[in-house]
């Protein structure tokens, strides 16, 4: 979903191969944030709303890890890292999308004021570029009219150490939604009957068929600004980190393949059931935790201070929350609850006013758009090890983080 490093110590994570080998690819993609960025809280929401409402190197010890630094903005908005395309490769920092299935970014042959203001992908660079010989075209448009189009082709597309050719679309037209952000194009981890162009298969997907990762896996571990100062967090390509969580892993199977799609059986606030249950989608391109109208009302119902801000167009915290010690929203998957401390529901600062009760408003990390689905956002995984694993019967698996 568009809504929007630091180095790990030499021999400490403990990774999970296939059939115990140490020797097969795993890669590994860390995180960091971006300290100067500030989102645009209406902007990402109304994307939401018109999506889904209508060189460091870590661990010689085991072959073929590799380590690529990667982006966050503040207020943990969103996690993008860079790869490369082509030979000699080209590098960009792409959002890594469990929302979506495309590769896109945009092309040197783009002159427009957007596609100028991110790193443009120039394929009569790359010895190894092929046009599609069908002339196909991608389009992603969204409801409130931001778009991108132009050819596809493909090329060679390097994550963390993974290679393999890949489609890849070139942005010639890109709306000025886009010149804000500060990736570079979107990276899908969606399953392939979400990409643009029917018959295009996904980079896990190939990556899987050509046996290039030890394991049909992605791992997201996000940084977190409040757990960790933003640093340390990655995603793995074919391997799962056992260190980074407690407990084992509980799989919840995939109810439709397209998106992340489970059942959330409940919403629980600090332990209280509200009897409210789901589909969802897992999408570490969103920001937030998104409920219906109904729910979102009773979880803030619960929060002391906490109200639906009409000028802002969203419920708002108060800021003190993010200091809370106790408290959490849980969502119950697969009988297990999984939690969001109380202390992530104070997201982003309003940056005016007081609240109801005195003191500074935050927007709240949960908000309700007119959807089919619920959206269990990055405020949601940061603070739960997410596994998007695509073997033949697909889940997610999710435990809470160390």
């Amino acid at each position: 979903m568009k809504i929007s490093i630091l180095i790990i110590p030499l021999g400490i994570a403990t990774l999970v191969l296939a059939d115990g080998d140490s020797t097969t690819s795993v890669f590994e993609v860390p995180l960091v944030r971006n300290p100067t960025y500030r989102g645009d809280f209406q902007a990402q929401m109304q994307k939401m709303r018109n999506r889904y409402g209508s060189p460091e190197t870590i661990a010689a010890a085991k072959k073929g890890v590799g380590l690529v630094p990667v982006t966050s903005p503040a207020f943990d908005t969103e996690y993008y890292g860079p790869v490369k395309i082509g030979t000699p490769g080209q590098t960009f920092n792409m959002n890594f999308d469990t929302g979506s299935a495309d590769i896109w970014l945009a092309s040197s042959t783009c002159s427009t004021t957007t596609c100028k203001s991110h790193r443009r992908f120039n394929s009569s660079s790359s010895t190894t570029f092929r046009l599609d010989p069908a002339k196909r075209r991608f389009r992603i448009e969204y409801g409130d009219g931001s778009y991108a189009n132009g050819p596809i082709g493909t090329d060679m597309v390097n994550v963390g150490g993974i290679q393999i050719r890949q489609t890849i679309g070139l942005a010639t037209n890109e709306s000025a939604d886009f010149e804000v952000s500060k990736m570079d194009g979107m990276f899908g981890l969606a399953f392939s009957s979400y990409e643009s162009v029917p018959g295009v298969k996904t980079f896990m997907t190939n990556a899987i068929a050509k046996k290039a990762v030890a394991l049909p896996v992605v791992s997201a571990y996000l940084p977190s600004l409040r757990r960790s100062g933003g640093k340390g967090g990655h995603y793995l390509f074919g391997a799962i980190d056992s260190t980074k969580f407690h407990g084992n892993l509980t799989y919840v199977p995939v109810t439709v393949k397209g998106y992340w799609q489970v059942t959330v059986q409940d919403v629980l606030v600090s332990g209280q059931s509200l009897n409210s249950s789901y589909q969802g989608i897992v999408d570490t391109g969103t920001t937030l935790v998104i409920l219906d109208d109904k729910t979102t009302a009773a979880v803030h119902s619960k929060i002391k201070g906490a109200y639906f801000d009409k000028q802002e167009q969203g419920w708002v915290v108060p800021c003190s929350l993010s200091k809370a010690q106790t408290g959490s929203v849980g969502f119950r998957l697969a009988g297990r609850v999984f939690e969001v401390p109380m202390a992530d529901i104070a997201w982003e600062p309003v940056g005016k006013g007081k609240g109801k009760l005195g003191g500074e408003i935050c927007y709240s990390g949960v908000q309700s758009i007119d959807s089919p689905v619920w959206i269990l956002g990055d405020v949601f995984i940061k603070n739960n090890y997410c596994v998007f694993d695509q073997s033949a019967i697909p889940s997610v698996g999710i435990a809470p983080l160390q």
